[in-house]
């Protein structure tokens, strides 16, 4: 008699009034809400806008449901197929049967469809979902635990999981808890790919292929332990050949996306504020990624004028001003003319002019030090004009930028 062991539960299903309420569906479902949470956060702080890890889950959620479904159908189809067997039993989900690999093969396809609704590519989408996942598998494996399923070898250590089921040919008995190997292995998954992810900066889809690489490693030598039903190929069954071959995949992946596209994404979503730049690696001028609104142009004309506008005070700038003056003082009349153009320069001119002149020039008459003022504010309201002149033309050309 076993005196430390990790005990099954009675049953599966705890009744909430007329409502039965499925220990492996609530563990799947606690699973993806952690995910999402976890997804929404990451892909918030890798500039992506919040929510939109709920939108694309939309489509990934049931395209995952249906490809774990699948897999597990299309490997053990004698459990549905066979002789005896009620082939309506492959779609009762709630009582057990998800493959993984299914589920995260049809999942992307899904998640494919939800980026490119938004406008988004998916590896940097993949990225920020790769600890949640992990940690979603983890919960989820707690759903083996109420249905008493996909256990070890039998064994004596204080932590067997005790079966007690006879259903579908279970024996009783003290067996390795193959469930909680896994999901302790996902939660170490996810505390790497989060490590690995801040150290290393990892983008362009490499954490999900650490993520894979590393849940694959975990799921050979578990599977390996291992003694349910399953489909067997020269000797190792077949999930086992499946995490060989995706491990190998994802560890070439990652060696030729860190070779080919080293580095992190600057931007993973158009219009989300804060980005850093354009999703192929580019900056704006001002920052703000080219493909979030056109509003950025804006700003760079705007610099663009104000620099000319200070170009005004250089020295350039003065023989030019200093150039125009003679004219100015010898042609009073244009001179006030052109003052009458600028609010300034018209108040200067008037400043200086006859009280019988109406046109805001100075009369012939005046006297001395009436035209020296008179010269004065000719000169100024040329300035003026001139400056008034050159920025309308600074205004043109920032509408046109614009």
């Amino acid at each position: 008699m076993e005196l430390a062991y990790i005990p099954s539960p009675s049953s599966g299903v705890l009744h909430l009034g007329p409502v039965p309420l499925r220990g492996y569906a609530f563990s799947i479902l606690a699973g993806l809400f952690v995910a999402l949470w976890i997804v929404d956060r990451r892909w918030v702080a890798r500039g992506g806008q919040k929510g939109t890890a709920w939108d694309i889950a939309f489509w990934a959620v049931p395209f995952g449901l249906v490809g774990g479904r699948l897999y597990h159908v299309i490997t053990d189809y004698q459990l549905y197929f066979g002789e005896g067997r009620n082939w309506v039993d492959a779609f009762k989900i709630w009582e057990g049967g998800l493959g993984i690999w299914g589920a995260v093969a049809l999942g992307a396809v899904g998640a494919w469809i939800g980026c490119r609704r938004r406008g988004i590519a998916l590896p940097p989408y993949a990225d920020a979902l790769a600890p949640g996942l992990a940690l979603a598998q983890a919960i989820g494996r707690w759903g083996n635990w109420f249905n008493q399923e996909l256990y070890g070898r039998e064994t004596d250590l204080p932590w067997a999981l005790h079966i007690t089921s006879t259903e579908g040919g279970r024996v009783p008995g003290y067996y390795h808890p193959t469930f909680l190997y896994e999901s302790l292995w996902c939660v170490g998954v996810a505390l790497l790919v989060i490590w690995a992810d801040r150290r290393f900066k990892l983008g362009h889809g490499r954490a999900f292929a650490l993520y894979v690489a590393a849940y694959c490693a975990g799921r050979f030598w578990i599977e390996y332990m291992r003694v349910d039903e399953a489909r067997e190929i020269l000797g190792l069954r077949l999930n086992n050949w499946t995490a060989m071959i995706v491990f190998v995949l994802a560890v070439v992946y990652f060696v030729v996306s860190a070779k080919r596209r080293p580095g992190r994404e600057t931007a993973v979503e158009p219009g989300a504020a804060g980005a850093g730049g354009t999703t192929d690696g580019s900056a704006g001028g001002d920052g703000t990624p080219d493909a979030v609104g056109g509003g950025s142009g804006t700003g760079t004309a705007e610099s663009e004028n104000a620099g000319e506008d200070a170009g005004a005070g250089s020295p350039k700038a003065k023989e030019e001003t200093g150039a125009k003056k003679p004219d100015a003082g010898g042609k009073k009349p244009d001179a006030g003319a052109k003052a009458g153009a600028s609010p300034k320069a018209g108040a200067s001119a008037k400043a200086g002019a006859s009280p019988e002149t109406g046109d805001g020039a100075a009369g012939d008459d005046a006297a001395g030090p009436g035209d020296a003022k008179a010269e004065g504010a000719g000169d100024t309201g040329a300035g003026t004009a001139d400056s008034g002149d050159a920025r309308s033309k600074d205004g043109a050309g920032s509408a046109k930028k614009s």
